[in-house]
């Protein structure tokens, strides 16, 4: 359960006009740590502590004033780090995940302004096995090249989210720039809609990034850890479908991310090398599954096929990507539990200059062959 402290009290030490406004700040988040074993990571078995395996770890302020007539002056503040050694997950920025502020009406929706995350994260990723916080990380898509395990957020950004009608509810995002004649220069825009009314639950959501990384003060800035892969366009676009039938929930989700012009791609911390100046689409297939076997024990599995295509270099290729993710889950309570995870990825094709395509399990560095194997024991804490 979030704890929430009242602070009308003390906002009304500091403007008496605000004594009458009921206003409530939230503190939440998540703490992630275990144990990771991986077969080969640059031609070497390695075991590993790690942050995040599962969940991120992360923390976050949520506030909320009533303004009357159903209006609401909302923020967040949230900050991503490793837990390992207390470092942020980029460097120098205190809140690296979301930095906003906005008015909330009951009515007509949200309109927000600060860093935030796009659509594909507000509305397709919660089908996905890594969006919908089941495998998270290590079951993400190859480099989350569809950022449905939410490796960035978009900085300079304006975002309206509208209100739930009968549980159809859609918004849209814009990332400035910031650059004086250079209005494109690391520019972002996404939308997307959902439908979640009963068992069945559809979405879709389109994310497109001019530029990113040209401009440290754009919309991405990759400079500083926030996305994996920086090209000149990249377009992403996707839907999906879920259905609950009792204790079981099954998902597929489909995107396509077209990079034209990539200017780097990293791969677990390790910049992968050739891959300047190809072009690479991805088409991701996705099933995923879960099933309670009881109110505190559940088993959750996903099948990722990626089909990716290489033009644009000396040497094209087809890269593909096979992922498979096996993990069991067990409440200790409602904000503790621990769990045991799996993962295999199998890679095959020409990565185009790169040479021959190599498995890549997200957050790990890559292997030297086109087989990796991971296995994450640990303790996760909401709070």
């Amino acid at each position: 359960m979030k704890k929430t402290v009242f602070v009308a009290s003390i906002i009304g030490a500091f403007a008496a006009p605000a004594v009458y406004a009921q206003s409530s700040v939230t503190l939440y988040g998540t703490l992630d740590a275990g144990l990771v074993y991986s077969n080969n990571q640059q031609g070497h078995s390695n075991w590993q502590q790690s942050s995040g395996s599962v969940s991120n770890t992360y923390f976050g302020l949520k506030g909320n004033e009533d303004l009357g007539g159903g209006l609401h002056a909302i923020f967040t503040l949230e900050s991503g780090f490793n837990l390992n050694n207390g470092q942020f997950s980029q460097s120098n920025n205190l809140f690296n995940r979301q930095a906003f502020v906005g008015l909330q009406s009951n009515q007509y929706g949200s309109v927000t302004l600060g860093r935030q995350y796009d659509s594909m994260v507000d509305y397709l990723a919660p089908l996905s096995e890594a969006g919908g916080g089941y495998g998270n990380n290590l079951a993400a898509h190859p480099f989350d090249n569809d950022n449905l395990d939410n490796s960035f957020s978009v900085q300079n950004s304006v975002k309206y989210t509208s209100a739930n009608y009968a549980g159809f509810q859609f918004g849209g995002l814009y990332g400035f720039s910031n650059q004086a004649g250079g209005f494109s220069q690391n520019r972002a825009w996404s939308a997307g809609a959902s439908y979640n009314n009963g068992p069945l639950n559809v979405a879709a959501s389109y994310l497109q990034l001019n530029n990113a990384g040209s401009n440290v003060s754009g919309a991405i800035s990759v400079q500083n850890g926030n996305a994996n892969i920086a090209s000149n366009l990249q377009r992403t676009f996707g839907a999906g479908i879920g259905y609950t039938y009792g204790p079981a929930t099954a998902n597929f989700v489909y995107t396509h991310t077209q990079l034209d012009g990539v200017q780097g791609i990293d791969a677990g911390g390790i910049p992968l090398a050739g891959v300047t100046g190809m072009n690479l689409h991805m088409d991701n297939y996705e099933i995923n599954g879960r099933y309670a076997l009881t109110p505190a024990l559940s088993l959750n599995a996903a099948y990722t096929f990626t089909d990716g295509k290489v033009t644009g270099t000396a040497n094209n290729g087809d890269p593909k990507w096979h992922t498979v993710s096996l993990m069991t889950d067990y409440s200790l309570s409602k904000r503790t539990d621990v769990y045991l995870e799996g993962v295999y990825q199998h890679a095959s094709g020409e990565f185009g200059n790169f040479g021959s395509n190599v498995a890549t399990i997200n957050t790990l560095e890559p292997s030297s062959t086109g087989n990796q194997v991971a296995a994450a024991v640990g303790l996760r804490h909401r709070f």
